[in-house]
């Protein structure tokens, strides 16, 4: 072999070792019930059970709605796993394999109560109050 060939295919496996390793990072949320809205840092991402692709570690704020049950208002910490951890990070994109981060989330979701005929009329006393009565200073 000559000496150009040899580098030419030193060059493509060093190549080729450089692209090979990645990090593939996933959530998976799911409800009781399922088929619950989500959204994810104001962003709606499908119904439960749903998996979408994240790309940061940190807080996400996250939304659960659906009807007949209370909306949940709650947070997704996702610390960084130690392979991604500088300097290790480098590592683990030079690695020759794929690190896979899945990351799961579960909320149980409540059932609205409707108010009671007498609540809905107290409350509608209330505003008619504050409506027609001006405020005193």
């Amino acid at each position: 072999m000559t000496t150009m060939l040899r580098h030419t295919m030193v060059l493509m496996i060093v190549a080729a070792a450089l692209t090979a390793g990645c990090v593939e990072r996933q959530i998976t949320f799911t409800s009781d019930p399922p088929g619950a809205i989500v959204i994810v840092s104001e962003k709606e991402v499908g119904r439960t059970p749903v998996t979408i692709p994240f790309t940061w570690y940190g807080d996400y704020e996250i939304l659960y709605k659906l009807k007949d049950y209370k909306t949940v208002r709650t947070h997704a910490q996702i610390n960084m796993p130690w392979y991604e951890v500088p300097p290790i990070d480098l590592m683990s994109e030079l690695a020759p394999w794929t690190y896979h981060d899945f990351r799961y989330f579960h909320q149980i979701l409540v059932k609205a109560e409707s108010p009671s005929d007498e609540e809905l009329i107290q409350r509608a006393v209330i505003m008619e109050k504050r409506v027609l009565e001006p405020e005193k200073h």
